[in-house]
């Protein structure tokens, strides 16, 4: 498996040059970034050059569409997505995530067909350039009532939605806060196939009440009571091979400085790594 880093949990990053040169210091082995922005930024050959001499693969890129919203929103963030498939698919990634809010103001039902409809044309265009889609499944009980209707939560739902889009390059987002939150154990994950699992995150939760457990409120892996040793021994069991980034939603900017935090989490990836036998 790839250790990596988003930009959660990391404070005032001055850019994802900043992000790279950090993840490569401390050890390091993905990113998850905006490729688009990266080339825009560096030029292409000097955006895959500093990757290439820090030793950084691109682990994912978040899929710019909002398939949610109104169908000019949709439309135009289509029109933006071929470009930003051949900037990843340039600098080497090969990962496009996105996640599922459990509940919507919209009719279920209708916002199922229509949003299987668009993530399936996305899925498309991505596949075209070589690139896979994940699909994350959001845990927390808050935002199962944040909106007017449920949607989808599970892992067995979001495989269920992966089958009726149909599209082969469309996997799963496996988030240990989300798989914590739906009271999940070591032996759901062994049930996967590597193939399924698109992207993986990695976090930890507070200890209260479960239903309390609020997904802008995570700790750093190890800091919290989700058992992330048995989580990665079953990710590697199943032969899942591809990134593991840290993704630390918080409802304040983490006291430290990027540097201070990026040294944190390595210490946090020894640690619960270390622990999983890995």
């Amino acid at each position: 498996m790839l250790q990596g880093l988003t930009s959660a949990g990391l404070g005032q990053l001055e850019s994802g040059v900043q992000l790279i040169e950090l993840a490569s210091k401390y050890e390091f082995q993905c990113v998850d970034i905006d490729a688009r922005d990266l080339v825009e930024r560096l030029g292409r050959e000097t955006a895959i050059e500093l990757l290439q001499t820090r030793k950084i693969e691109i682990g994912a890129i978040g899929l710019p569409v909002e398939w949610r919203g109104s169908n000019e929103q949709f439309l135009s963030g289509l029109e933006q997505l071929p470009s930003a498939a051949a900037a990843a698919s340039a600098l080497g990634c090969s990962r496009c995530c996105t996640y599922i809010l459990p509940s919507t103001d919209a009719p279920s039902a209708h916002f199922m067909a229509l949003a299987t409809t668009r993530l399936r044309a996305c899925a498309s265009i991505l596949g075209a350039y070589g690139i896979r889609l994940g699909l994350e499944f959001v845990g927390p009980h808050h935002l199962r009532t944040q909106w007017k209707n449920p949607f989808i939560w599970t892992v067995q739902e979001t495989l269920d939605w992966i089958d009726a889009i149909g599209e082969p390059n469309v996997g799963l987002l496996y988030d240990a806060y989300h798989w914590y939150t739906n009271e999940m154990t070591v032996a759901d994950i062994k049930q996967l196939q590597a193939q399924q699992i698109v992207h993986v995150h990695i976090n930890d939760a507070k200890d209260i009440p479960i239903q309390n457990v609020l997904d802008n409120d995570r700790l750093y892996p190890g800091e919290g009571i989700i058992d992330l040793p048995g989580f990665l021994q079953a990710l590697n069991e199943i032969g899942y091979a591809g990134p593991v980034t840290q993704e630390i939603l918080m409802p304040y900017t983490p006291t430290g400085t990027p540097e201070e935090l990026v040294a944190k989490s390595r210490q946090a990836f020894n640690n619960v790594f270390g622990a999983a036998g890995l």
